[in-house]
């Protein structure tokens, strides 16, 4: 298991020091809401992690079968939309966080090898966690 630790970091308002195993990376939020923009917001790294995640799976998947996958690009977003609004949504009232992916494949690939890597993609593990019920469990150090 890889350990994460997220700190304060000082330069911004909100910027935080994001250690990631060997990794280090800069967290901050927009000028909107008060921060100083020095990296990516807090919603923005689970885009870019789902976004990781299926172009790293159809690379993978297309590997190991020999599909002929020359590049693949994610272009990611997300907004709240009105449960009433959303026809295939089991909630039902206030709001729903809602992720568009759209997947560019590049390649000699037929309708159907697109259709099976698009069906791949939503198995990328990153997607089924999200997709799936999580627990997140809070204690404070000490």
């Amino acid at each position: 298991m890889i350990s994460v630790e997220v700190a304060d970091s000082g330069p911004g308002k909100f910027t935080v020091d994001i250690t990631v195993g060997a990794h280090r990376l800069v967290g901050d939020e927009p000028p909107a809401v008060g921060g100083d923009d020095l990296g990516p917001a807090p919603h923005d790294f689970v885009l870019a992690g789902l976004g990781a995640c299926t172009v790293m799976t159809l690379r993978m998947y297309a590997a190991r079968k020999e599909i002929p996958l020359q590049h693949v690009r994610v272009s990611l977003s997300r907004r709240k939309v009105k449960a009433v609004d959303c026809l295939d949504c089991t909630t039902k009232e206030g709001e729903v966080e809602e992720i568009t992916r759209n997947i560019a494949l590049i390649g000699d690939l037929d309708a159907e090898t697109r259709q099976r890597l698009l069906d791949i993609a939503n198995k990328c593990p990153v997607h089924r966690t999200l997709m799936g019920e999580i627990k997140i469990r809070t204690a404070l150090a000490g």
